[in-house]
C-alpha cells in the first residue's frame, strides 16, 4: 500500500513541475511573415519639470496622528486655572492639560477612565468619563436546608407460587 501511495505522489509530482514547464514555453512562431511596424513618431517636447514637493518626515508624520492612550483611574488633581488634571493610574500617575468643557463636574477622588494623546511632548486630553461602576458581587444564597433522609425501598410483593405439575408418562 504505501508503495502504491509513493508512486502516486512522484506521478503528482511529475505531472505538477511538468505543466509548469508547459506553461512557461512560448509559442511557436507562425509561418505569417511578420508584419512591419509602424513608422516612428517624432519626438515630442520635454514638459518642464513640476517644483518637488517637500518630503514629509516620519517626525511629521507622527505629529499629524498620535496615538490615543486611556488610563483608568482615581483623580489626584484637578486644576481649572492651568487646564490640568492628574490622573493616578494602576502603573502610574498621567498629568494632561483638558479643555474646561472636559474638566466640568470632575472632582478629586473620581473614579475615572481618560483618554489622551502626546502632542509635541504634551498629554492632551481628548475625553474623560467616570469609570465604569464594578458589579456588584452577587450575595451568597442561604444555604439549601438538608434533604430528608430517604426511607428504605420496600420489598417488592413475591407472586404465588403454584406447584409444579408432575411430568406424564406416555
Amino acid at each position: 500500500m504505501k508503495r502504491y501511495l509513493a508512486i502516486v505522489v512522484a506521478l503528482l509530482f511529475v505531472f505538477a513541475i511538468s505543466s509548469v514547464a508547459i506553461s512557461q514555453e512560448k509559442p511557436a512562431a507562425t509561418k505569417e511573415a511578420p508584419k512591419p511596424a509602424a513608422p516612428a513618431k517624432p519626438a515630442e517636447p520635454a514638459k518642464p519639470a513640476e517644483p518637488a514637493k517637500p518630503a514629509v518626515k516620519p517626525e511629521e508624520k507622527k505629529a499629524e496622528k498620535p496615538k490615543v492612550k486611556q488610563i483608568t483611574g482615581e483623580v489626584a488633581a484637578v486644576d481649572a486655572a492651568a487646564k490640568t488634571i492628574t490622573v493616578k493610574g494602576k502603573k502610574a500617575d498621567v498629568t494632561m492639560t483638558a479643555d474646561p468643557k472636559l474638566l466640568e463636574g470632575v472632582k478629586v477622588g473620581d473614579k475615572v477612565v481618560a483618554k489622551y494623546a502626546v502632542q509635541d511632548g504634551k498629554n492632551v486630553a481628548k475625553s474623560i468619563k467616570p469609570a465604569p461602576k464594578p458589579k456588584p458581587e452577587a450575595k451568597p444564597a442561604k444555604p439549601a436546608e438538608p434533604a430528608k433522609p430517604a426511607e428504605p425501598a420496600k420489598p417488592a410483593p413475591k407472586p404465588e407460587a403454584k406447584p409444579a405439575e408432575p411430568a406424564k408418562k406416555p
